[in-house]
């Protein structure tokens, strides 16, 4: 685990060269977009499970993207959106997003290359047997211009709460943009830095190698993760009481509260994970990032195994909380 990235993604977009990009795809090359993948990928040793959209419970798909299982927008195609799922959870592939395709490799901590290592075997399994649209000059081609090239998008999840509590942010995000990268919320384009977290990512995939970005997303992300170390400790020399002052009392509210809204969960959530990262709490990174997901909305209606209004979910999601500072979630 590391102390600030969170964890990483490799996300290659792919489309088949004989069937419409999805603004202009019917219901039926839908479905024959989704079996082709079935049918190349079929003889792969590792297990796979295949969910369609269509006829998903609305909190089964939020649940799949608040783990990044999928993305929001794949949940706009219910009707012919699926994904699969590796068992380890480090390969997902969304089927009739944007794309036709969305091969996901995600792993934890700062870990790009094995995400994209895990992110390219299927993609060279898929090449094998099929044909991708592509262009000699362009690269891959892809619905949206900003992912032609090689249709890549690598990110790092970063935990950044000094950088934000000190108005560093607006530094932070030049510094991206100089390089040709992005920050955007815990579940991407559009979505809020919720807890702190923030998404830094590739703007662009045409012009540059795949190990031309990854290499800068990585070497980025290392950049901000040590500004974000010196300000913690800036913060801890300024006044170690009142830095610790701050931790304790997250973590008192989180071991104690009935009712926690997840909006006040996020904020201790990344008190929590700052104590965890630098020592001062006694809880693991491991845990940390676990509660992360299991105390969203969708998860933790999924927990209850009932319908729960708002009131209830808060009360069970500090149940959940409680049993995961006590070594309930590993």
């Amino acid at each position: 685990m590391s102390d600030i990235m969170v964890s990483s993604r490799v996300r290659l977009a792919r489309n088949y060269e004989d069937l419409p990009f999805r603004n202009h795809i019917s219901a039926e090359q839908s479905d024959i977009c989704v079996q082709r993948t079935l049918d190349a990928l079929r003889e792969l040793p590792q297990a796979y499970t295949y969910l369609p959209l269509r006829g998903m419970e609305e909190n089964e798909k939020k649940a799949l993207m608040e783990a990044h299982m999928i993305s929001p927008d794949l949940m706009e195609h219910e009707e012919t959106g699926a994904v699969l799922i590796r068992a380890d959870e480090k390969i997902s592939i969304m089927m009739n997003e944007e794309d036709h395709l969305r091969i996901q490799g995600i792993s934890a901590g700062e870990q790009l290359n094995e995400a994209a290592e895990n992110a390219f075997s299927i993609d060279d399994e898929l090449q094998k047997q099929l044909s991708f649209a592509f262009d000699n000059q362009l690269g891959y081609l892809t619905a949206c211009p900003t992912n032609t090239g090689t249709g890549l998008r690598a990110s790092v999840m970063l935990h950044l709460p000094m950088l934000t509590l000190l108005k560093q942010m607006g530094k932070v995000n030049q510094l991206a943009a100089k390089l040709g990268l992005t920050l955007r919320g815990i579940y991407g384009e559009g979505s809020e830095a919720q807890g702190n977290l923030y998404q830094l990512s590739n703007q662009v995939t045409l012009g540059r190698t795949e190990k031309e970005i990854i290499e800068a997303v990585a070497a980025t992300a290392r950049q901000m993760a040590e500004m974000e170390r010196v300000f913690r400790q800036k913060a801890w020399d300024k006044d170690s009481v009142a830095f610790e002052d701050q931790l304790f009392r997250s973590y008192g509210l989180l071991t104690n509260a009935r009712r926690m809204p997840v909006k006040e969960f996020m904020v201790h959530w990344s008190n929590l994970r700052l104590g965890a990262s630098m020592g001062k709490l006694n809880v693991t990174l491991k845990t940390c990032d676990a509660l992360l997901t299991a105390a969203q909305p969708a998860h933790v209606q999924k927990a209850a195994g009932a319908v729960l209004n708002d009131k209830e979910r808060d009360a069970f999601r500090s149940v959940i909380i409680r049993k995961a500072l006590n070594g309930g979630i590993n």
